[in-house]
């Protein structure tokens, strides 16, 4: 099982400030170091009314300063709206000053004012993606190569071969096909499309891919008192549900986990949405199972950071100790 931490910055004008967040975030990143938490999921979007982060590679680095175990998975990075040269130097930067715990899932974005604040044509983002993509591999070799007509070099050479691990996610035959061929770990829309990916990376001579991973509820919330704390978190909680609910409309095709919801009892029939005792909280990841991914989005829709805190605190005090007891988790880095 593994345990994760995840963080868009998002909040209402209810909600918490954004200093206020951004040093909860790197101390709970800290705790978490210390606790064996695998991964800091950091997300990327500009323009957003509730100031979501716009800079994930720069709070990658403020959460990789104050750990020493733990990855920051930038998730997805939109790599699409960054510069080729500047990117591959700032991950080989980020890579350098971690020893190999950055990581990205590149993602092509969807948001079409994004593109637009930009100057970047989202009619061709697939273009300009195989672009970057290409000129990360190049320029992480440390050697010269060509870009656009002229000989650069970026350095420093990153510590991880080849550079700092890719994920890749797609809802199609041809985003396994590309995933599989270029080498990349694939995060897919539907089951079927992992077999393609393994079938077409096995042919292109890479070895066996990553398992994929359970994902336990987007949102955990461990409480002594549920009933006293749902009307706490419910309302960010809403404001971040109804928030990826309405941007989902801008993609035009695939899903999200997250649907609009206007009451408590909306989000408290939603699967993926829990607040629960710590009883609860062992037995629902005691049935997940092995090989689950439980990520706390400990600061969604502006949360408080003292609210989050006391989740985080009795997850630690009350579940942890239960799931290390039954071998589900190791509780140290």
């Amino acid at each position: 099982m593994q345990l994760n931490l995840r963080y868009d910055m998002n909040t209402p004008d209810f909600g918490a400030s954004h200093p206020a967040m951004y040093r909860a975030a790197i101390d709970q990143a800290a705790w978490a170091d210390k606790l064996g938490f695998t991964q800091v999921f950091l997300a990327e979007h500009h323009g957003a009314e509730g100031g979501y982060c716009p800079s994930p590679m720069v709070l990658a680095g403020a959460v990789l300063g104050a750990t020493r175990h733990i990855v920051a998975h930038l998730s997805a990075l939109v790599v699409t709206l960054h510069d080729p040269l500047r990117l591959a130097e700032d991950l080989s930067v980020l890579d350098n000053l971690s020893d190999g715990r950055i990581w990205i899932t590149a993602g092509m974005g969807y948001r079409p004012h994004e593109f637009e604040m930009f100057d970047r044509d989202i009619t061709k983002r697939l273009a300009i993606q195989n672009e970057v993509m290409a000129t990360l591999k190049a320029a992480w070799t440390g050697e010269p190569f060509e870009f656009r007509g002229r000989t650069v070099r970026v350095t420093p050479k990153p510590v991880s071969p080849g550079g700092p691990k890719i994920y890749m996610g797609g809802s199609t035959d041809k985003s396994a096909i590309r995933a599989a061929k270029n080498g990349y770990q694939y995060f897919p829309g539907h089951p079927d499309l992992f077999e393609i990916y393994k079938t077409e990376r096995a042919a292109a001579g890479f070895p066996p891919p990553e398992p994929q991973m359970k994902p336990a509820a987007s949102f955990l919330y461990v409480s002594d008192d549920p009933e006293r704390d749902w009307p706490i978190v419910a309302p960010h909680v809403a404001y971040a549900t109804n928030t990826y609910a309405e941007w989902a409309k801008e993609r035009g095709v695939g899903d999200t986990r997250y649907k609009a919801a206007e009451t408590v009892e909306a989000l408290k029939a939603m699967p993926n949405i829990k607040v629960v005792t710590p009883d609860q909280c062992f037995d629902y990841l005691k049935e997940l199972g092995a090989g689950t991914a439980v990520t706390f989005h400990a600061l969604l829709g502006g949360l408080d950071p003292e609210v989050s805190w006391r989740s985080l605190k009795l997850f630690e005090k009350e579940v942890l100790p239960r799931l290390v007891a039954e071998g589900l988790v190791t509780g140290k880095p």
